[in-house]
């Protein structure tokens, strides 16, 4: 088992089906099954366990599991040995405070001296004390949006996507505390056969994600005005200028970023390119 990179994944959910959509655009092939905890790479040196979100951590720090895909937030309320390789971009959640929704709120100094349920006792206790409010944190599993309803807390600390929940028990989003996201764990320390699997990894999911941050377009333009769309365009290098068949017309080929997508496409009709062509791009090796 020394050549084999063993992976610990949530075994279902949101964080699991986009974890298993990662893997399966860098090229490796799993069959899992349905209820199956233990799998196979079937073209990759790799082992996947498939696992509660909130023990990843541990198995990652024990050895258990060589690296981990686990949400942030897990990662940092767990607070285990382990090393952070690197977001992953998906998944994407937050830790809120919310109260009732009749209350009024005034900033995050209202918490002094209430109390307030969670089950990220850590992270609500290190925002608290970077604030410098000190208040009464009752730790709970599960159900916690119930918990100023039966009175056992003026306020609650929980993750928050699109706060319909939130709001269909009555409470108000009133304070981010923690932005999360997927996140990569390895192991310290991993034995160079690992780390060199492990680096195969992350090349491939380099290339998944610059190909997601990233379009490819093609432009025609008069040739007296390809020098002006060239500064427009960032390109990874520099464009691709192709004669036309049509004398006096130029093609223009390059990479931007999909933050910069429609105000870059704005300008560029602007200075005169017409047939703007974009393409995705499905893998982008840097």
């Amino acid at each position: 088992m020394e050549n084999i990179l063993r992976i610990a994944i949530q075994k279902k959910g949101r964080l699991s089906d986009d974890s298993l959509k990662l893997i399966k655009e860098c090229g490796i092939k799993v069959n899992n099954g349905t209820g199956k905890l233990k799998a196979d790479a079937t073209n990759f040196p790799m082992e996947f366990l498939f696992l509660r979100d909130d023990d990843i951590p541990g198995y990652v720090q024990d050895g258990i599991a060589d690296i981990g895909i686990v949400g942030a937030n897990e990662a940092e309320e767990k607070n285990k040995e382990v090393t952070w390789v690197k977001h992953l971009g998906f998944s994407k959640c937050r830790l809120s405070l919310a109260i009732d929704k009749n209350e009024e709120y005034n900033g995050v100094q209202d918490f002094a001296g209430k109390s307030l349920a969670t089950s990220y006792p850590k992270i609500l206790g290190d925002f608290l004390k970077a604030q410098g409010v000190e208040a009464d944190i009752h730790e709970i599993s599960g159900s916690v949006e119930i918990a100023p309803s039966i009175g056992l807390a003026y306020g609650i600390c929980d993750i928050v996507s699109s706060g319909s929940t939130l709001l269909s028990n009555g409470l108000k989003e009133v304070e981010v505390i923690y932005k999360s996201e997927a996140v990569l764990l390895a192991t310290p320390n991993l034995a160079p056969e690992k780390q060199a699997i492990l680096d195969r990894l992350i090349f491939r999911i380099n290339s998944v994600q610059a190909a997601k941050n990233n379009k490819y377009i093609l432009l025609n333009a008069p040739n007296n005005k390809v020098q002006e769309i060239i500064k427009i365009l960032p390109g990874m290098k520099s464009p691709t200028v192709l004669p036309l068949a049509m004398e006096g017309w130029s093609s223009v080929h390059t990479v931007i970023q999909e933050d910069d997508f429609w105000q870059i496409i704005e300008d560029l009709k602007s200075a005169g390119a017409e047939g703007i062509l974009v393409v995705p791009i499905e893998k982008m090796i840097q």
